[in-house]
């Protein structure tokens, strides 16, 4: 019997690669029309090999894991602009990743130059927080939790309990009966949706 190949077929991982390319388009179409489960999807299918690569520009994983949400904040921010007659879908996350991770090391060597002057600085000399001062972490705080109420409900409780209990990922499962993947993208995602809606505050 001839190999189906031999007949013009295309092979199979042609095939898988075109489906998961389809299937991540589809899901591309749905989180520009505002459904956070699609973006959920392509944090799954996705944020494996896009984290790896973000590991690799920054050498630094706590670096590599808040650009990752930054990645996929963008992505919800602008999965409306990608064209699928430009490139695959993948490819445009990527080109966003690159991106994202050159942005965190042109900052990480603005900061280094702005804060190696200041180490001179006799940090005695600073004054302790004033009332106007505690006014604005007390408008902060309100904020934030005005913030919360806009997650689900699931996304709002693993964030009190991770950010406000001081539980980890592994007893937040353990404690809610939940896979721990589930746990860690709810979080994630809850973090990128506190994001748009504060700005780099959640991250104070």
């Amino acid at each position: 019997m001839a190999d189906k190949r031999d007949a013009g077929g295309p092979p199979v991982p042609a095939i898988g690669i075109r489906a998961e390319e389809s299937a991540l388009q589809e899901m591309l179409a749905r989180t520009a029309s505002g459904e956070q489960a699609a973006l959920a999807e392509i944090y799954d299918a996705t944020s494996r090999v896009i984290f790896g690569l973000l590991v690799r520009m920054l050498r630094d994983r706590p670096s590599a894991e808040e650009t990752l949400l930054d990645v996929y904040m963008q992505i919800w921010k602008q999965a409306s602009a990608f064209d699928p007659a430009r490139g695959a879908p993948l490819a445009w996350i990527m080109v966003i990743a690159r991106t994202r991770a050159i942005d965190r090391l042109r900052s990480r060597k603005v900061e280094r130059e702005r804060i190696e002057p200041l180490e001179s600085v006799d940090e005695a000399n600073a004054p302790g927080p004033d009332p106007e001062e505690s006014a604005v972490l007390s408008e902060r705080r309100r904020r934030i939790r005005h913030a919360l109420e806009a997650l689900t409900p699931e996304q709002r409780e693993v964030i009190e309990l991770a950010y406000f209990s001081g539980m980890s990922h592994g007893e937040i499962a353990e404690r809610l009966a939940q896979p721990l993947g589930t746990v860690k993208t709810r979080i994630r995602l809850g973090m990128m949706r506190l994001r748009s809606l504060l700005g780099h505050q959640v991250d104070s």
